[in-house]
């Protein structure tokens, strides 16, 4: 096989870069050193977090000037997400940390006022020549695909700047921002999205770039594509229950009011509810179209070495067919291992990334950081899980799984939490009630508000939310609108609605409703009532903007 290299800095998920480029029948060798940049051919960069913690760990490691010499060499370079923003002069993101001075431009953050900061989900990369230059585009780029990005700073677009300079430039829209998702000139292509993770379209253009394909044309049908197609698709998430069943194999479950035993029929007698092997249903719904896959890990292996916990294998096998963002939940803490020996959080996340996760879903253990968090009078201690993983990997990095039921009260003045006037008063017609915290499973409750939770992990550096529903959880009767409408009022960053989808109408609903950034499905889809795809064409009859699968590469 043809090769290239990877300069990894510890970005992160690498392992999902590496079984894409195989999968577009290269191998991947690996930069050990800045003086192995001399006899390498085909450099790729890849890049997740912080612009300062990337350039820093180049800088230290020796990378800068031996990076600089293989680009003006003419050797062929790639950059992805932070590895193209390295290109720039600097970012907004860390100021006086200087980036490679390739592309005269600087990185910019979000404006948050109007849209969730971090931009999370699939969006375009339209080439801003391609009305000009005969419908041709650059490195397998279309105007009809859309791309995974999540990123906070971006290079916002000036028309006709860096293309008077001899760059070509694909952007995307997020909100009124308009910013660039792609460049190339000469030997260097960079993309501020994720080829791995943005399925066949990804695949395409990782392909042309090691192919050295720089031009394609493009179909009339996509060539005359307009703007108004452009912009951020309406994510749909699958997500798979994980745990053992009685026999001790790992199964895909599902519950109801998170209780996953069988309770009549074939399987009555209180056997754990079997619908299917995780790595086969990821695959599945990655087929069908789903914008990513979550895997929720609800049994504690405890005398399982951390190293060898099944969850790491069941990762690496899904990310070598799955080609779309893969979240991880369960176990993402301080622990023990079972020779005593003490595993920071940051650690077991690590693991985790290295197996092919792109996020980790932290749930009970935001709950007691936040906590000591008010008790602290809002002091961040440094420590918590959220607050080292997502410095050293990114906000975007860690999600906080919310698992939130109603508490009904007469008046407002009942309680001191955030309180909701809800059009569903309870039995005793009270019509006011407020959103307890829960712990372990739903087990458990605090003295906690989801308005209080959601703000104290943003403070510490969460970057989206998994907004579960107790009430709401297996009933099939929709999502909870007025809780999603309250979390998002009090944030800025992603959340994810999940827990009561049961038809494709409810997704309708949530994003009609809501402002909600993606939603979230499992028992509709492991029972085979509805696919993926299906909600995807409801939702695009209903005038709704999301991806379309795409043929194999």
């Amino acid at each position: 096989m043809p090769t290239v290299h990877l300069l990894d800095y510890v970005a992160g998920n690498v392992r999902s870069l590496v079984n894409a480029i195989n999968k577009v029948g290269y191998e991947v060798k690996w930069v050990r050193s800045p003086e192995d940049l001399k006899n390498v051919e085909k450099l790729i960069l890849p890049g997740v977090g912080h612009f300062g913690h990337c350039l820093s760990q180049l800088s230290s490691g020796g990378y800068l000037q031996p990076i600089r010499e293989h680009i003006a060499s003419g050797k062929p370079f790639m950059g992805i997400c932070v590895g193209l923003q390295a290109l720039f002069e600097g970012s907004e993101e860390n100021p006086n940390v200087p980036g490679l001075g390739v592309v005269p431009a600087r990185m910019h953050k979000f404006d948050a006022k109007t849209k969730s900061v971090p931009h999370i989900g699939w969006n375009s990369a339209t080439d801003t020549r391609v009305a000009l230059s005969g419908g041709q585009s650059f490195y397998g780029l279309n105007p009809s695909s859309k791309y995974y990005y999540v990123h906070s700073y971006a290079a916002l677009y000036e028309p006709d700047v860096l293309e008077q300079d001899g760059w070509f430039v694909a952007t995307a829209v997020y909100g009124k921002e308009k910013f660039i998702g792609a460049i190339a000139r000469d030997n260097i292509f960079a993309t501020q999205f994720h080829p791995e993770k943005s399925g066949q379209a990804g695949l395409r253009t990782l392909r042309a770039f090691l192919n050295g394909d720089k031009f394609h044309s493009l179909t009339p049908k996509d060539s005359s594509r307009t703007e108004e197609k452009n912009g951020l698709t309406r994510r749909i998430i699958a997500c798979l229950d994980v745990r053992t069943n009685d026999a001790g194999d790992l199964v895909v479950t599902k519950g109801d009011q998170y209780d996953v035993r069988e309770k009549e029929g074939a399987a009555a007698g209180g056997q754990v509810r079997n619908l299917g092997k995780p790595v086969d249903m990821a695959k599945k719904y990655y087929e069908q179209g789903a914008d990513e896959v979550t895997f929720l890990n609800i049994t504690s292996f405890r005398n399982c070495p951390v190293a060898d916990l099944p969850m790491l294998e069941i990762l690496r096998r899904t990310s070598e067919t799955v080609f779309v963002p893969l979240t991880i939940g369960g176990g993402i803490r301080d622990t023990v291992d079972t020779d005593g020996t003490h595993i920071p959080a940051l650690d077991v996340a690590t693991m985790y990334f290295k197996s092919g996760a792109d996020k980790v879903s932290i749930g009970s253990d935001a709950v007691t950081a936040a906590e000591e968090f008010y008790e602290s009078g809002k002091v961040l201690s440094g420590k918590t899980a959220i607050e080292t993983i997502s410095k050293a990997y990114g906000n975007q990095a860690v999600v906080v799984s919310v698992d939130p039921k109603r508490v009904y009260v007469k008046r407002p003045e009942d309680t001191k939490h955030h309180t909701i006037e809800t059009k569903y008063p309870n039995a005793a017609g009270q019509h006011f009630c407020w959103y307890q915290c829960t712990i372990k499973g739903g087990r458990e409750t605090r003295d906690l508000d989801v308005c209080q939770l959601v703000q104290a992990v943003e403070a510490m550096g969460a970057g989206e939310i998994l907004l579960n529903c107790i009430d709401k959880d297996g009933s099939n009767s929709g999502f909870d609108l007025e809780l999603i409408n309250h979390v998002k009022a009090a944030i800025t960053i992603p959340v994810v609605a999940s827990s009561g989808a049961g038809v494709p109408k409810h997704f309708e609903e949530v994003f009609d409703q809501t402002t909600t950034d993606a939603a979230l499905g499992a028992g509709m889809f492991h029972r085979g009532e509805y696919s993926v795809g299906e909600v995807k064409d409801y939702l695009d009859g209903k005038g709704f903007l999301v991806r379309r699968s795409e043929s194999d590469i």
